[in-house]
């Protein structure tokens, strides 16, 4: 199922990002802010489970959620910079990395690491990635996940193109989507129009 978080300070946030002039530290900072936003949606349906707590004036029932139980994975190297948000919200979750890149010929993705925590029935399983495009890398890292027994998993991102919303719908309808933004399509090299470039170079200067 996809989502798209219709919220002015995604919105306001996202356009800086987009702009050509945004410069690393402050797309950094902004893709951090906006994982944020994202990850309130994104966490709406962990489980909680009630426990008791004393306040100053008397005892009562609270919700805790078992944080131990999340497990965050950043597909490399882009979503390296939107794990540090989930990490904050839910410290205790435990985290697995994805390196896949994506063969600029036939756009399909080369997987050159893969290192998971263990990951269980009743896991909540975080997948970071900043640009859901052909949506092929997704559906490799979803694919990894599920060999490695994760049910529940939600793909975080900041902007989807509806070919790669179709895949990975097509090959993982049970896959909650929650991004910033739904762009018009794909160019011929696979990158998002209007997008905001490889996600990738400008997180790390390295175009």
């Amino acid at each position: 199922m996809f989502n798209v978080v219709d919220h002015p300070l995604i919105k306001h946030k996202l356009t800086i990002m987009r702009n050509r002039d945004t410069g690393p530290k402050e797309f950094r900072e902004l893709l951090r802010e906006i994982t944020f936003l994202l990850a309130y949606e994104a966490t709406r349906n962990v489980e909680t489970i009630e426990v008791d707590v004393e306040t100053p004036l008397e005892k009562t029932k609270g919700y805790a959620i078992e944080d131990k139980k999340m497990v965050v994975v950043p597909i490399l190297r882009a979503g390296l910079g939107m794990a540090d948000s989930i990490l904050e919200l839910m410290p205790n979750a435990s985290v697995g990395h994805i390196g896949v890149y994506r063969d600029p010929q036939t756009l399909r993705p080369v997987q050159y690491y893969c290192k998971l925590p263990k990951i269980e029935e009743k896991s909540f399983v975080f997948l970071l990635d900043p640009m859901l495009a052909t949506g092929f890398s997704a559906v490799h890292a979803v694919n990894i996940l599920k060999q490695h027994g994760a049910k529940n998993i939600v793909l975080v991102c900041l902007i989807a193109a509806p070919e790669g919303v179709e895949a990975l719908e097509s090959h993982h309808p049970d896959v909650h989507v929650y991004a910033a933004a739904l762009d018009r399509q794909l160019n011929n090299h696979g990158y998002i129009l209007p997008g905001l470039g490889d996600a990738g170079d400008r997180l790390y200067r390295t175009k």
